[in-house]
C-alpha cells in the first residue's frame, strides 16, 4: 500500500486493487508542478470527495471524465458533481460504508463546512465528512477538514484506525496542537501524516508541534509525489 500527497488536501491512496484520489486538486494547487499531474492521475479508479470548497472539488468533474473514474462522497455533493458531469459512483451518507474492489470505504462525520460558489451565489453541498478506507491490513482515517469534535472518539474507538491522515493547518482546520491533542484523546495510531498545510503562508509550515506532541507514534511530514510505503 501507498499513501501519496499531491499537496494541499490531496491524496493519492493506491491500497488492495484500487487507486483512490480523494480531494483531487490540481488547477491552481501551488505544491504540485504541472509536470506532475499525470504521474498524479495514472490508474486510478475512483474519486472520493469529503467536501464542496473549490479546494477539494474544483477539477473533479472534469478529471472524473477524463479518466472514467466514479465520484463517490456525501449525497447532495456528488448530486452536484454528476450535474457537471462526473461519473456517478455512490451517493451515501454519515456511517455507510461502499465497496470498491477488496477496499471499503465508510463516511464520517467532520466539523468544517460544505458549500460551493456558483452564480455568484453560495450554494451549500450537504454535510462536510471525512473518510475511513479498510484494505491490506490497515484502516485509515482521513479527517477531511475538520476541527476537533467529540465525533471522533466513537469513530477512534469502533473503527480503531492505525493510520491518521488529519488536517492539521490550522485557520481552517485543526492545527498541529489540536490535532496532536486529538489523537492522543480519541485514537491509537501507530502512524500520522499531516495534511492541509504548507499550502500558503496563513497555514502552518511545519509539522514539529505534532511530532513533538505524539512522541510514542510515528509521526511523517508528506513530501508531495513521494510514496509512503505500508
Amino acid at each position: 500500500m501507498n499513501i501519496i500527497w499531491l499537496g494541499h488536501a490531496s491524496m493519492r491512496i493506491e491500497i488492495e486493487d484500487q487507486v483512490l484520489l480523494i480531494d483531487p486538486w490540481l488547477t491552481g494547487n501551488p505544491m504540485l508542478p504541472e509536470d506532475q499531474h499525470d504521474a498524479a492521475l495514472k490508474g486510478a479508479t475512483d474519486i472520493l470527495v469529503t467536501h464542496g470548497h473549490f479546494d477539494h472539488v474544483a477539477d473533479v468533474a472534469d478529471l472524473s471524465q477524463k479518466l472514467n473514474a466514479p465520484v463517490a462522497g456525501m449525497y447532495e455533493l456528488v448530486e452536484h458533481l454528476v450535474d457537471e458531469g462526473a461519473i456517478e459512483g455512490d451517493r451515501f451518507n454519515m456511517g455507510g460504508t461502499i465497496k470498491r474492489g477488496n477496499v471499503e470505504i465508510s463516511l464520517v462525520p467532520a466539523s468544517h463546512s460544505s458549500s460551493i460558489f456558483e452564480n455568484g451565489n453560495r450554494k451549500y453541498m450537504g454535510s462536510e465528512a471525512g473518510f475511513i478506507i479498510r484494505g491490506e491490513g490497515h484502516c485509515i482515517y482521513i479527517t477531511g477538514d475538520t476541527g476537533i469534535m467529540a465525533d471522533m472518539d466513537w469513530i477512534g474507538d469502533y473503527y480503531r484506525p492505525d493510520i491518521g491522515i488529519l488536517s492539521a493547518g490550522g485557520h481552517f482546520t485543526m492545527g498541529m496542537a489540536e490535532a496532536a491533542y486529538a489523537a492522543k484523546r480519541y485514537f491509537n495510531f501507530k502512524t500520522v501524516i499531516p495534511y492541509h498545510y504548507r499550502t500558503m503562508p496563513i497555514l502552518e509550515q511545519s509539522a514539529q508541534v505534532l511530532i513533538d506532541g505524539l512522541p510514542d507514534v510515528k509521526v511523517i511530514e508528506p513530501e508531495v509525489m513521494e510514496a509512503i510505503a505500508f
